[in-house]
């Protein structure tokens, strides 16, 4: 396992849309998308459940009770340097066969222990006294 970046300041967030149902070699595939992110060390990923939406289908998912629909989008986040998110790219090449990759660029603030010290950028304005991620 390689340790995570930390991160504060300019980033790239990488935003995965995919159905909740989506699977890869039998195990969901947001969560396959997080695994391998960790794995590659990058500095953080989240999974967020849509409570409804469409895409190139056209269907509405959503999860009021009356719907049918139980295939409600999910949203994997990543967010590292643009250098690192960029080379987990072909990754997702290989996992996603349907759905929606979005890159955006970001700024980073981090907030932890006012003694931890050690994600300061050195000679970064605006970094001092700021955590990394």
């Amino acid at each position: 396992m390689t340790r995570p970046t930390r991160l504060t300041g300019r980033a790239l967030r990488l935003t995965v849309l995919v159905g909740e149902h989506d699977t890869w070699h039998h195990r969901p595939l947001y969560s396959e998308i997080v695994h391998r992110a960790h794995a590659a060390g990058l500095a953080g990923a989240s999974v967020f459940r849509g409570i409804e939406g469409f895409g190139s289908s056209s269907i509405v998912h959503t999860s009021r009770l009356l719907s049918l629909s139980e295939d409600l989008p999910v949203a994997v986040v990543i967010v590292d340097t643009a250098e690192r998110v960029r080379a987990f790219l072909p990754q997702l090449d290989e996992l996603v066969t349907g759905g929606l990759v979005v890159l955006d660029e970001c700024e980073v603030i981090r907030y932890g222990e006012a003694d931890d010290t050690s994600g300061d950028t050195p000679g970064d304005p605006g970094t001092e006294g700021k955590k990394s991620l």
